[in-house]
């Protein structure tokens, strides 16, 4: 097992042993990484279009903290079980059924990796006045060259998180301080008034889905964390103050600037050099770890340890769909983001700490259904009702799949309970 990590298989199939564990600081860089988005940011700056100041930092901070608080409960299960959520899907939706979350939560996270390649060639295209025939060259020049880190596995990841993460921060203050003085001070900022319109539940939806597929999906890392303080601390430190940090930094130059794009922003502010450099350091720390959720994704769903060649299939699939028009669909893909993803998160939540009274048996040592028909209808439950729901769509789901797992269990506990006595 030893041998696996060291070579970089990050144990695809299987727990993570005690001996591979990682501490507070590797831990909480990584996810601080991962949620250095720019589509994040320019989520806030559609929000930051729409509401003043004030009524920004509520939404952002309700967003963020129920995201953080959403990730960190998925990343204590992941720690004490040292499994990851597709992996924990086995119990929840059976060997087969959990392929379904295999492809869903692979799928969203293939679509991150097509709009973040996409992003990034097309930016650079615009910024350094390059032709247009260069623009697909660039795509699967970044397609393929933001995998490496993901080749290389958990080592790779940390590594340029701790190089890219200090510098984005320096990038950042930079352009807030530049913000500020711009628009006059803060009294003055808070005096602006929004140009467009969005409802309270639209935006935190929008804050929520942005990075909910992503939290779903960090036990990829927190299932690494020595213990679970480490995993529900390092889990806020990347979705409640990595995401909302993001969330309002496009928020601010969206309001200073009349501009959600924080790549024209710091263009505006005579940063095109630093623009570049900040994208791609942004764009780099979370699509190495997309990819490597994908890859997880995959492995899960091939029942297969090859992690580095589906590493680098899912920067082809990609980079495939950077090229067929993925950046021109990222509002409609977080509003579907948030009705089908949260629901497993819900439904992992309620099989562990009511199914399975917060303790896994070991998947080599349990032999598992194919089909876990409590935990599949549960899923579509709550995705159908976030779907439809008028509410915050990604809250509507996890909790309607939860509860909706917890009823049909007990349910089905009572059908059980019920036939043996009828044959008795």
């Amino acid at each position: 097992m030893a041998q696996a990590a060291d070579n970089g298989n990050d144990y695809p199939l299987s727990e993570v042993p005690a001996g591979a564990r990682k501490g507070l600081f590797s831990t909480s860089i990584m996810l601080f990484g991962f949620t250095f988005f720019t589509a994040t940011m320019f989520a806030g700056g559609k929000i930051g279009m729409a509401f003043d100041f004030k009524t920004l930092i509520w939404a952002a901070l309700i967003g963020n903290l129920l995201l953080g608080a959403y990730a960190a409960v998925l990343g204590l299960i992941a720690c004490r079980s040292g499994l990851n959520s597709v992996l924990m899907g086995r119990f929840c939706f059976g060997e087969v059924g959990s392929k379904l979350s295999d492809m869903l939560l692979g799928f969203t996270q293939v679509g991150w990796y097509a709009w973040g390649t996409a992003t990034m060639a097309l930016a650079l295209v615009k910024i350094l006045g390059l032709p247009e025939g260069w623009t697909i060259p660039l795509m699967v020049l970044f397609g393929f060259g933001f995998c490496i880190t993901a080749f290389v596995g958990y080592r790779g990841l940390d590594l340029l998180s701790r190089v890219a993460v200090p510098a984005m921060c320096v990038f950042l203050v930079w352009s807030l301080w530049l913000a500020t003085g711009k628009v006059g001070g803060l009294d003055a900022l808070l005096a602006i008034q929004p140009q467009e319109s969005m409802s309270m539940n639209l935006a935190i939806t929008m804050i929520f889905g942005t990075f909910v597929s992503g939290a779903t999906q960090a036990t990829n890392w927190t299932r690494f964390a020595r213990n679970g303080r480490v995993a529900m601390l390092s889990s806020m430190v990347g979705f409640f103050f990595g995401n909302g940090l993001m969330i309002v930094t496009g928020a601010y130059g969206a309001i200073v600037y009349q501009q959600p794009d924080v790549v024209e922003v710091l263009v505006l502010q005579g940063l095109s050099m630093i623009a570049v450099m900040m994208l791609f350091l942004n764009l780099w720390t979370t699509q190495d770890n997309t990819i490597y959720n994908f890859a997880a994704a995959g492995c899960n769903l091939l029942r297969s340890e090859r992690r580095k060649l589906i590493t680098v299939v899912g920067a082809g699939i990609g980079t495939l769909l950077a090229i067929g028009g993925m950046y021109e669909m990222l509002i409609p893909f977080l509003i579907l983001l948030g009705s089908i993803i949260p629901p497993i998160g819900g439904v992992i939540m309620a099989d562990y700490f009511y199914g399975h009274k917060q303790r896994y048996p070991r998947l080599a040592d349990v032999r598992l259904p194919k089909f876990n028909a409590v935990g599949l209808a549960a899923y579509f439950i709550g995705a159908f009702c976030a779907y439809v729901s008028p509410w915050v769509a990604p809250i509507v789901g996890i909790l309607v799949g939860a509860l909706a797992y917890v009823v049909l269990f007990q349910l089905r506990q009572l059908a059980t309970r019920s036939a043996g006595t009828s044959r008795a």
